[in-house]
C-alpha cells in the first residue's frame, strides 16, 4: 500500500479530460459547402491554434474567445465570418456531456477525495457541464473566477489560494499538455495524471501517463 497516493485534493481540468470537447463536429457542419471537406482538418488545426493565443492576454469571457478566434481563422481562410456560427458554438458548449469512462471512476473518487475544477469556462457556462458529470465537486474554479485562463500560471495560482493549498497537496488530472501539464509542473505540482485520449503526444519526464480509472487505483479509491 505503500505505492498508493494520498493527496488532499484531485484536481481537474474539465473541457477534453473529463466533459467530452464537441466542438470540431460544430466546426465542420459550418464549413459544409463553405471550405472543401479535404481542408476541414487544417482549417479546425488552425482554429485552435488561434483558441490558444488568445487565452495568453488579459481575460475576456470564453464566448469571446470563441469569437475572436473563429474571426481570426476565417479571415485567414478568408471566408465569411458569421455571428450566428459563433453562437452555435457556445450555445452547444455546456450542452457536452462527460466521456463515456469518466462517471464511474469520478464517483470512486469522490468517496475518498475532496474533488476539484479548474476550467477554462465561464461561470454562466459551466454548470451545464458539471452537472452532468455525476459527482458532488469540492470547488469549481473558472478562467473567469481567476481572470486568467490556463497555461497562465496565474489561473493555477488562484487555485491554491483558494484552496488554501501548496502544490504538494494536489494531484492534478488533464488531458492537455500545454494548457495543464507544463504550467502545473512550473507551478511546482509533482503528482499529474495525464489522460490520453489520443490527442497529444506525451514526452514530459515525472508524468504519469493512465485512464481515469487509473487514477482511481492510484489513490486507492
Amino acid at each position: 500500500m505503500s505505492d498508493i497516493l494520498t493527496p488532499r485534493f484531485i484536481t481537474f481540468d474539465m473541457l477534453g479530460t473529463l466533459t467530452n470537447f464537441q466542438l470540431a463536429p460544430i466546426v465542420t457542419s459550418v464549413l459544409d459547402g463553405v471550405v472543401p471537406p479535404d481542408d476541414h482538418s487544417l482549417l479546425r488545426d488552425h482554429f485552435s491554434s488561434y483558441r490558444e493565443d488568445e487565452v495568453l492576454g488579459e481575460y475576456k469571457p470564453y464566448p469571446q474567445v470563441i469569437r475572436d478566434s473563429w474571426e481570426r481563422t476565417c479571415k485567414r481562410w478568408k471566408i465569411e465570418f458569421r455571428q450566428s456560427d459563433v453562437d452555435q458554438m457556445v450555445d452547444a458548449i455546456p450542452t457536452w456531456g462527460p466521456h463515456p469512462d469518466v462517471v464511474e471512476p469520478l464517483q470512486r473518487l469522490a468517496k475518498k477525495y475532496p474533488l476539484v475544477i479548474l476550467t477554462n469556462h465561464s461561470d454562466h457556462l459551466v454548470n451545464g457541464n458539471v452537472e452532468k458529470l455525476g459527482v458532488e465537486f469540492y470547488r469549481v474554479f473558472t478562467a473567469e473566477q481567476a481572470g486568467a485562463y490556463k497555461p497562465r500560471l496565474r489561473a493555477f495560482e488562484y487555485m491554491l489560494d483558494e484552496l488554501d493549498a501548496d502544490p504538494a497537496d494536489l494531484l492534478h488530472v488533464s488531458a492537455h499538455i500545454w494548457y495543464d501539464v507544463i504550467p502545473a509542473t512550473a507551478m511546482g505540482i509533482k503528482e499529474i495524471a495525464y489522460i490520453d485520449h489520443g490527442d497529444e503526444p506525451l514526452d514530459y519526464a515525472g508524468v504519469r501517463r493512465t485512464t481515469l480509472a487509473g487514477v482511481a487505483d492510484l489513490v486507492g479509491a
